[in-house]
């Protein structure tokens, strides 16, 4: 999964000057040289002029997503964009209300038959993701509920900051300037905070609060680690990566900046604990706000799939098709299994899905015995990955690429349980994406279930090469071709409030990546994958396939929230019996799989529409891709295929198929 800008390792690579492609790689797809407008693109130049203030506009009006984005390099405008935090007034954001109405009449004025192929799709994105905003503000009036939006984003915004910041020794970072930003940051966490009680009070008034279990796990337990974070974590931080004249000054000013920041964050969850429960410990709502108020609604859930996702379909079918795809990767697997049993020797159950758990068994003893090994094992998967990828011709891929594999640092375990990507700011010049691995503590149990040598190369696929690493490495290095407004993530990076069509992109491709390495390839005729490694990517795509028929179900009344977790646990884990079942529970596994289903069901519980964007983002490449296979016949190229398509940026593909197409055509 995406995360966020992260520098601790990657600052240190130096590869911030590099070109992806050496000159003599690729030169054929370089950005092409500017030429003339055609008489028909009259109106491009003045689509330039509104994109460009539209999203500085909007970064100006998200600084934590500017943040995330690299925005303080993106305009002069933006220099100061690090030391704020989102208004979230009645009164800002009926004004945002107001602006966005307008700049969605400018852009609706460009009319498309005025603009180049690229220019009209980017006017539709700038359409959509206004419409996004103005549906949020004033349909579902989601300002009033959006508490994990609240209490995530100050901490967020000021732990990119840091990881953002310039290296000033060989372990000490950030400038005067740098810090003195997030300080500004941090003094504004009181304020902000106070406005955010405010909308939620609203929220009460309007019967529109928000789901008990975001009540309880960020207005209870988030509020009080985020506390924690600012009185402590943020000055222990400081403390180690501050070398400057005015070290004792900054560090005094942030002492009180995050003193003031923890209390405010602690007065909130008094007023959250007072407002919406009975008591704390344990948590016990009041009836008024006990029931279930996640669900999405299926007017709202379907707007969302052709607006924010460009998916021609309905919630109603999707939850309708999903289930015999989840039934094919489970047969695909017990299949599998069973062959792989027969290969070794292995006795299995005689019938049943109980074979792929007893097989599952077996593979997980080859596995690395200390967390240094299992970053070892990476490291060597990352290079069994790029050489298959030159080998068979699937991606150019330079002499000097390699998929880089760091340890997570200790300030970012809490947030990464396994393993995630951090792309580098697309806004800014410096810095590198890195595919972070998180030690267990030489934990055995975990090293086998989590990091066995077959689990491997899924898992890197995704998160390194050829899935998110490579994926924005490309993007990153055609970035001057790519409109900056496809890189915005209006709502949010990644909460409650996000409308996630960047998510169609990054994690449908992360998950084509997966998928493609089983494929068949010249030289390769059973694809990069071993059959111990082939299992663990389908069981990576059954996670993503049963996503759809929960996501789609909690979401519109077909699946009860309870009903979703057993149904995680009996399909994903291959355990019989409900998570409601006493006698099924005593069994430890059968615990663990409900309580790690219970987790899952409760994010997408309250990311609607996210779960769903890996299999289906993955769908629409694989229907793009057979398009272009028709079209081309022998002209037909992997290569060029996959480098247009990644040259799109973080837009769903429901946009440029067509355009795509005729690029392919054009070539």
């Amino acid at each position: 999964m995406v995360k966020g800008i992260r520098h601790f390792v990657a600052v240190a690579a130096g590869l911030a000057g590099v070109a992806l492609y050496p000159a003599a790689t690729l030169a054929q797809a370089r950005a092409p040289v500017a030429q003339p407008l055609p008489a028909g693109h009259s109106l491009d130049g003045r689509f330039a002029a509104l994109e460009h203030e539209y999203v500085v506009y909007f970064l100006a009006r998200f600084p934590v997503v500017a943040t995330y984005l690299g925005g303080s390099a993106f305009d002069p405008q933006l220099a100061g964009i690090d030391a704020r935090l989102r208004d979230y007034s009645p009164q800002a954001i009926r004004e945002e209300n107001t602006h966005l109405v307008q700049l969605r009449m400018r852009f609706a004025a460009l009319a498309p038959a005025g603009l180049s192929p690229r220019r009209r799709i980017d006017r539709s994105v700038a359409l959509a993701e206004i419409m996004f905003l103005l549906r949020e503000h004033t349909v579902r009036h989601h300002q009033q509920k959006s508490l994990d939006s609240y209490v995530d984003e100050p901490f967020r915004g000021v732990d990119w900051q840091i990881q953002g910041m310039t290296p000033t020794g060989t372990a000490t970072y950030g400038t005067d300037a740098e810090w003195r930003a997030v300080i500004a940051r941090t003094r504004a966490v009181p304020a902000y905070l106070a406005i955010a009680q405010g909308q939620l009070q609203a929220g009460i008034a309007a019967h529109n609060p928000p789901d008990w279990r975001v009540l309880e796990e960020f207005g209870l337990e988030s509020t009080a680690a985020d506390a924690d974070y600012f009185s402590g974590t943020l000055q222990q931080i400081a403390s180690s990566d501050v070398i400057s004249v005015q070290r004792e000054a900054l560090l005094n000013d942030l002492k009180s900046a995050g003193d003031d920041a923890a209390a405010a964050y602690r007065r909130l969850r008094d007023f959250v604990a007072a407002t919406f429960f009975v008591s704390t410990d344990p948590p016990r709502p009041r009836s008024a706000y006990s029931a279930d108020r996640f669900a999405f609604g299926e007017a709202d859930y379907d707007w969302a799939l052709q607006h924010n996702l460009r998916l021609n379909t309905s919630a109603a079918e999707l939850f309708t098709q999903s289930w015999p795809v989840v039934e094919g990767t489970r047969a695909a697997m017990e299949s599998l299994a069973r062959q792989i049993a027969a290969s070794h020797g292995w006795t299995v159950p005689a019938a049943g899905p109980g074979a792929v758990r007893a097989v599952f068994e077996q593979v997980s003893r080859d596995a690395p015995r200390t967390d240094a090994e299992m970053i070892e094992g990476y490291r060597r998967t990352g290079e069994r990955l790029v050489e298959y990828a030159r080998r068979t011709g699937l991606f150019a891929v330079p002499a000097d690429y390699r998929l880089e594999v760091a340890v997570t640092p200790p300030p970012l375990r809490a947030s990464i349980e396994g393993a995630a990507y951090y792309p580098a700011p697309p806004f800014k010049r410096s810095g590198v994406g890195r595919f972070y691995v998180t030690p267990t503590a030489d934990n055995p149990v975990a090293l086998r279930e989590e990091h066995s040598y077959a689990a491997m190369p899924d898992l890197a696929a995704h998160e390194g090469f050829p899935g998110h690493d490579w994926h924005y490495r490309v993007m990153t290095e055609y970035r001057a071709a790519i409109s900056p407004l496809r890189w915005l993530t209006p709502g949010a990076v990644e909460d409650s409030s996000s409308m996630w069509q960047d998510s169609m992109a990054a994690e449908g491709w992360a998950l084509y990546a997966e998928a493609l390495l089983a494929e068949p390839q010249p030289g390769a005729p059973q694809g990069f994958y071993t059959p111990e490694e082939r299992l663990y990517e389908l069981r990576g795509k059954l996670l993503r396939d049963v996503r759809v028929r929960i996501d789609t179900g909690i979401h519109t009344g077909r699946l009860r929230f309870d009903d979703a977790v057993t149904l995680f646990s009996q399909t994903v884990d291959f355990l019989p019996g409900s998570c409601q079942d006493a006698a099924a529970l005593k069994l430890d596994v059968k615990q663990l799989s409900c309580s790690a289903a219970r987790a899952a069901v409760t994010r997408y519980a309250r990311w609607p529409t996210q779960a769903i964007t890996y299999r289906l983002g993955k769908e629409q490449i694989l229907a793009l891709r057979k398009r272009a296979q028709l079209e081309l016949g022998s002209r037909y190229s992997a290569q060029r295929f996959h480098l247009e398509f990644m040259k799109q940026g973080t837009i769903p593909p429901g946009y440029f198929g067509d355009e795509l197409l005729r690029t392919l055509r054009g070539r």
